[in-house]
């Protein structure tokens, strides 16, 4: 293994002494400053004890994803998984196999953070695992919200809620979210994913839209109605996320609004090129990215 997964799984390894949360801390803020992501800047949004959580929450996100990409057998990464699964589990109990898992399992309880929700994750990268096509959108969605929509979710109970607000109000929103950041996501790498023998799209759309995979051409009035349609959808599932907003705590509701700000200008950059996600990776601007958090900090400040 390579990178923040390299000792990410020993099934026979002794555990780790329960005094060890403040580093295990510390592992996961180490995990999460090597990412190459612009949201462990947002935690920044979030008050410090909020924000080692998160740290742990994506440091265990993290992890998650390094042991379905990383260069090995099909067979030895579905072991890896089901083993980081059994030591999840393991963590609640007080028994650690991974210096996260002490930080990760302090959040968990803290927050009264769902365990469903983690083990949703992982059974959304061992979807990873194949060559992934989906017949229909009914398809794609549980996918997305397994991969998305569960971190969320998590993400949810750390921020907090307003007073009066209740996790129940949430769950509707908070999955919509999730569900137009991956379609956005799956929009802007349509290219590098499916040079890797992943095509997340739904085939019988790609089909009324005469693009089936291998025909794609950015330039083809074909693929553009497709993109359009796809595009539309995912707006869609913005719009059915922002009542979240309104349930969350200030500091939440910042953090919250980086996030969507920023996926929203993902996927305003891909209509701004006309859906030419093809012939290069499509990024927010720097600029934009800076504005997105300066937003997020009035909002901190003044809600």
């Amino acid at each position: 293994m390579t990178g923040p997964a390299a000792t990410a799984v020993h099934p026979g390894r002794a555990p780790l002494a329960a005094g060890g949360r403040e580093r295990s801390f510390a592992v996961c803020r180490a995990v999460t400053a090597r990412a190459n992501s612009s949201f462990p800047l947002a935690f920044r949004l979030l008050p410090p004890a909020k924000r080692r959580a998160m740290d742990a929450l994506y440091a265990f996100m993290r992890i998650t994803d390094d042991l379905a990409d990383e260069p090995a057998p099909v067979a030895a990464k579905r072991a890896n998984l089901a083993a980081w699964r059994s030591g999840l589990a393991a963590s609640l109990q007080g028994r650690f196999t991974h210096p996260v898992f002490p930080a990760l399992a302090a959040t968990v309880q803290r927050y009264g953070v769902p365990v469903r929700f983690l083990d949703d994750v992982i059974d959304g990268v061992e979807g990873d695992l194949e060559p992934v096509r989906f017949a229909a959108f009914a398809e794609l969605y549980p996918y997305c919200y397994r991969v998305a929509s569960a971190v969320g979710l998590a993400c949810v109970r750390v921020w907090g809620l307003r007073s009066g607000a209740t996790f129940e109000q949430t769950l509707a929103p908070a999955e919509a979210a999730g569900i137009a950041f991956q379609l956005t996501n799956i929009l802007r790498d349509l290219a590098e994913d499916a040079a890797n023998g992943r095509v997340y799209l739904p085939l019988d759309e790609l089909a009324r839209f005469g693009c089936e995979p291998g025909t794609w051409n950015a330039r083809s009035g074909a693929f553009r109605e497709m993109m359009r349609f796809q595009a539309a959808r995912a707006w869609e599932y913005y719009r059915r996320a922002e009542p979240l907003e309104a349930l969350l705590t200030p500091e939440g509701r910042a953090i919250f609004r980086v996030m969507c700000g920023t996926y929203r200008g993902l996927l305003t950059e891909i209509e701004r090129r006309d859906y030419d996600v093809l012939s290069g990776r499509v990024r927010v601007p720097k600029w934009r990215k800076a504005a997105i958090l300066l937003g997020g900090w009035t909002t901190r400040l003044v809600t």
